[in-house]
């Protein structure tokens, strides 16, 4: 069962995604957060498998309260899926940035919506399709925090590592990865879990940004 917190200061938005969520055999709203703080304290006491989370919400935002949730000295980080209706692309940075898992805007349809929650919980990141290829242009030219080069990933990863990215960056699961390497699963998962300090990312999502970034992979016309 895929345990998921809620937080938005709609209530209309709270009501909606909770009974769309805890319509499936698979998923649970555990907790209901309308602010940032809420949000943050529910996280610690319930622990959720999945943080749903607008952007825009009083005492703390999405981003600020994703970042606490990703930090890297947290025992066990809560997967965060930001769920807003603002597409701008200083949001979608942002979230990326403090280690969201996957970005999608509410219109997005249900079923969509659900399989994000889905696909976060395995470990897999997820951004909305019409973000994404903008999201990925928008983010190497203005976010090149680092010399823009493929030759990071040959200074940083072991090959195995460098196979993995990009195989991460063709939108592979855990699983496909592994049978497309004819790995194991927890293979390949021991391999992320030492490729993302290395890339100074908190996510796979964020591996993924890192790999274009860095021109290891091409951004797609």
């Amino acid at each position: 069962m895929i345990r998921v917190l809620i937080a938005d200061d709609q209530a209309l938005v709270r009501a909606g995604l909770s009974a769309l969520l805890d319509a499936e055999d698979d998923i649970e709203v555990v907790g209901v957060a309308e602010d940032g703080i809420q949000a943050l304290d529910l996280a610690a006491e319930l622990r959720p498998d999945v943080a749903c989370l607008d952007i825009r919400m009083p005492g703390r935002d999405g981003i600020e309260v994703t970042r606490e949730l990703s930090a890297p000295e947290k025992g066990a980080p809560v997967p965060v899926l930001i769920l807003t209706t603002f597409d701008l692309d200083d949001y979608v940075f942002g979230a990326l940035e403090a280690g969201a898992a996957g970005f999608l805007l509410k219109d997005a349809e249900p079923e969509i919506i659900i399989d994000a929650v889905r696909q976060v919980a395995a470990g897999h990141g997820t951004i909305d399709h019409a973000l994404t290829r903008r999201i990925l242009r928008e983010f190497v030219q203005r976010r090149r925090l680092q010399p823009v080069t493929a030759q990071r990933a040959h200074d940083v990863l072991t090959m195995r590592e460098r196979e993995i990215l990009l195989l991460l960056a063709q939108g592979m699961s855990n699983e496909e990865i592994a049978s497309s390497l004819v790995v194991e699963v927890s293979t390949v998962k021991s391999h992320l879990a030492r490729m993302l300090p290395k890339l100074g990312v908190r996510s796979r999502l964020q591996a993924v940004v890192w790999a274009y970034q860095n021109r290891v992979v091409a951004v797609p016309e």
